[in-house]
This record gives C-alpha cells, structure tokens and sequence, in this order.
C-alpha cells in the first residue's frame, strides 16, 4: 500500500511540469497571434478611449506578459478559466454546460468499443487464418483507413436521409443535435451514429491489439501446460490467457477514453453534438481564446487524470507488477 501511495504521489509531481509546458505554451501562442484582445472582447465596435483603457486594466493587458502569466495561472488553480469575449460567460460555466454531453457520448462510445472490439479480436485470435478472421481483419483494416468525418456523413446519409424514404421514417435515425423536448426521437437514439461514428476507428485498433496480445499468450508455455491439465478451450482462454492479454488492450481503451472525454471536434461537429468538442471548434473559428485556452487546459486535466488511473490499474490485473521506488523489476 505504502509503495502505491509512493507511486501516486511521483506521478502527480511528474504532471507538475507538463500542465505548466502546456499552459505556457498556450498563453505564448496567445500573446502571438494577430489580433487586438481588447477589440475581441469589445465585440469590435467603436469605443471610447477611456473604455478601450478599462478594458486594458481589468484584463491586466498592460502588464509584462510574465505577470499576466501569473494571474491566468492564479485564476487557474481557483478554478477561474477566464470569460468568453463572444458570450460573455465565464469559461468554467460554458465547459460545465457542455460537458454532460461530451461524457454522454464517451461512455457510449468506450461501451462499443469493448463490446465489439475485443469480442472480434477473441474470436479472431480463436479462429485464426479462418474465412472469419480474415473477414473480420478485412472489415477492421477498412475502419482503420477511412476518416471518421467521411464514415459520419455516410452513416447520416444511410440511416437519417436513406432509410428515411424507403421506411417512411420508420427505422431512420437522427443526424444531428442530442434531443430534447422538441425531438421526435428519445434522447438516447440522438447517441446512436455519433458513438458509432467515433468508436468506429478505435475499436478497429482494440480489436487488433486483442488478437495479436491473445495470440502471443496462447503460444506460451504455461497455456499449453493447462491444456495438459485438462482444461477446457473456454477455462484456458477466459481464467488464464484473457488476464495476461489484456494490459495492452487496458492501455489504449484507457487513453482512447480520456481522448473521448476530452472532446471529439470531428464527429460532435459532424453530427452537430452540443459537446466540449464542438464548443472548441466554433472558439477558434471566432478567435474565442479564453474558451480554446480553457478547453485545452481541462483537456490536459482529464487525460492527466485518466492516464494516473489506467497505471494504478495494471496492478489489478498483472501481480507481477510492483508500484516501489527502490525496485528494479
């Protein structure tokens, strides 16, 4: 426990650097961008000298960029993330009302690409060099290539405009927005493509991580020492190949979740998903700063966060694997 507690501590001070990297980073590419700040927040109309002067105060525009470092930074650690130039709201409630939807659609997503991909990576790697896994290699090698926003568009043209004329609108789906009271479909059905569309490309990858992990163990010694045993395919493969197969497979679903969780600009711009994606994307079309600087800084939160919990979770699944500071192994 003490070695755990050890292990956790390292790693947040390991993120110390990173999340000021990246706070730097952003406040630099701020500082550079073309554009006056004040004339963004004003809305760009006419003002007053006095007003411009306030404008310039308040923000701490006037002082050395060091300084206005520190008060973002300031502002970060109470939680404050700045206030939209185009809304006027503060960046924390902006993100607060998207987020929901963001992790709505996440969880939906990482729930397809476990249940699918790693149910066609087993049965690959069980049936390997079959007319099925060679279908199922196929069908994921297609998934791999083709671009999540080419893959949204086809499915809305198949099932929200296609099987709209054919069926009456029977079996069509939505194409775009997350319901609410003015939809004829349930809310839950608005999640349908968009899960779908996002998962598409990522449980591709968990399905071939699966099969090549579950192959690679079914090849060692001690699977073939249970099968002497006499255990069963299905005891061999669920009680003693699965376990040692699945830390590669825990790794990426994890990171790919945190991704998710993060925002996915393409697929929440696709299907017009009010998310954090689709929040950023329409902040850098308006030069928004506050809300793409806010964005990416929760962002870098979430995947900090999500990354600290698949290492803590290797120990779970692989004994083997020890968290002290003074180990070599």
């Amino acid at each position: 426990m003490q070695a755990m507690v050890r292990y956790i501590l390292r790693r947040f001070v390991q993120f110390v650097p990173v999340f000021i990297g990246v706070t730097l980073l952003l406040f630099a590419m701020r500082a550079i961008l073309p554009g006056d700040p004040v004339l963004m927040i004003a809305g760009e109309r006419a003002i007053s000298p006095a007003t411009y002067q306030k404008i310039v105060e308040n923000n701490h525009l006037d002082e050395p960029l060091h300084v206005q470092y520190g008060y973002y930074m300031s502002g970060i650690l109470q939680g404050d993330f700045g206030h939209s130039y185009q809304k006027g709201r503060s960046v924390t409630s902006i993100f607060a009302d998207k987020f929901p939807y963001t992790a709505r659609l996440a969880v939906a997503a990482i729930a397809v690409e476990i249940v699918i991909g790693l149910t066609v990576g087993i049965v690959s790697a069980i049936k390997k060099y079959s007319f099925m896994d060679m279908l199922l290699t196929l069908s994921t090698s297609v998934l791999v290539s083709m671009p999540v926003f080419w893959l949204g568009l086809l499915l809305q043209s198949f099932f929200g405009i296609w099987m709209k004329k054919v069926t009456g609108g029977a079996f069509s789906l939505p194409i775009s927005g997350a319901g609410g009271p003015i939809s004829a479909y349930p809310d839950w059905v608005h999640l349908i493509l968009p899960a779908i569309t996002l998962a598409s490309v990522s449980l591709a990858v968990t399905a071939r991580i699966m099969r090549s992990q579950l192959l690679e163990v079914l090849s060692q010694d001690y699977i073939r020492t249970a099968y002497a045993k006499g255990l069963s395919k299905r005891d061999v493969i669920i009680k003693h190949a699965l376990k040692n197969a699945m830390i590669p497979v825990i790794t990426f679903i994890g990171i790919d979740f945190g991704s998710m969780m993060s925002g996915a600009i393409l697929t929440e711009s696709v299907f017009s998903w009010p998310g954090v994606g689709r929040e950023i994307y329409l902040a850098i079309t308006a030069r928004d700063w506050p809300i793409v600087m806010g964005g990416v800084v929760i962002i870098v939160l979430i995947v900090m966060a999500i990354n600290l919990l698949i290492d803590i979770s290797y120990a779970l699944f692989d004994p083997r694997i020890r968290y002290g500071t003074n180990r070599a192994d």
